[in-house]
């Protein structure tokens, strides 16, 4: 996939995840947490991801909840709630 997609794709399921969390990032980090998110939800659901070629809604939704459970983990942690 073009390096320029896979980040603008990446950074739209962190900035979903964001709100469905209320959290505001920058883009940066929507990037870094939706292309991470899409790697744990891959590995936990075994579907498509937007880090693989194929890009459609199932390969979306996948990264989307790996994003949201990432989000979720890290602020959890920030907050100290698992330390």
């Amino acid at each position: 996939m073009n390096l320029l997609v896979w980040l603008i794709v990446g950074a739209v399921i962190g900035w979903a995840a964001g709100l469905v969390l209320g959290d505001r990032n920058s883009v940066l980090v929507n990037i870094i947490v939706g292309i991470v998110g899409a790697m744990i939800g891959g590995l936990l659901f075994g579907g498509p991801t937007i880090n693989e070629s194929a890009l459609n809604l199932t390969a979306m939704l996948i990264s989307l909840v790996g994003a949201i459970i990432l989000l979720a983990v890290v602020n959890l942690v920030r907050r100290g709630r698992l330390a």
